[in-house]
């Protein structure tokens, strides 16, 4: 798995790992995926979650899918278009994940755990929505869920 990183500090080990590890649970193809993160300010979110879901304040996380996946499978890699593989690498850009850092601190303080279990949350969510994964009807929000916590323990990445 590749991730192209914008501002992100030290912590980018961490949730590559993270990241890779989900993708080897999900049974994704690990190698032949790419990815972007960036962290940004709240007015920046706010903007683009303006622009792109037309709702005008600050949220935690956006993603933006490359691929569209609804049934959630196993991408093949062979099955997509090559202008939708990276030229330089032959891997699938599977989408963008965008996190407000200042708004990932201040949920990271309401809930009690540490900064860097929120940023592993919200890149592992972001991920599931890039894959194909929603939380708009609860059926869907209990699977998404129980996968978060499943892949999280399974990183011993808990709340402190």
């Amino acid at each position: 798995m590749t991730i192209y990183f914008t501002n992100v500090g030290s912590i980018r080990f961490s949730i590559k790992k993270l990241l890779q590890n989900a993708l080897n649970y999900l049974g994704q193809p690990v190698n032949d995926i790419s990815m972007s993160l960036a962290f940004v300010s709240p007015e920046e979110i706010k903007q683009l979650n303006k622009q792109y879901r037309n709702i005008d304040e600050v949220t935690d996380v956006l993603s933006f899918p490359a691929v569209d996946n609804p049934e959630r499978k196993v991408l093949d890699i062979g099955a997509f278009a090559l202008d939708s593989l990276y030229p330089e690498t032959g891997k699938l850009n599977i989408g963008d994940v965008i996190i407000c850092l200042d708004r990932a601190k201040e949920q990271a303080e309401e809930y009690g755990h540490s900064l860097k279990r929120e940023l592993c949350f919200l890149s592992l969510h972001g991920l599931l929505h890039l894959l194909g994964y929603d939380h708009i009807d609860p059926q869907d929000e209990q699977q998404m869920t129980a996968l978060q916590d499943e892949i999280l323990a399974k990183m011993r990445i808990k709340r402190d």
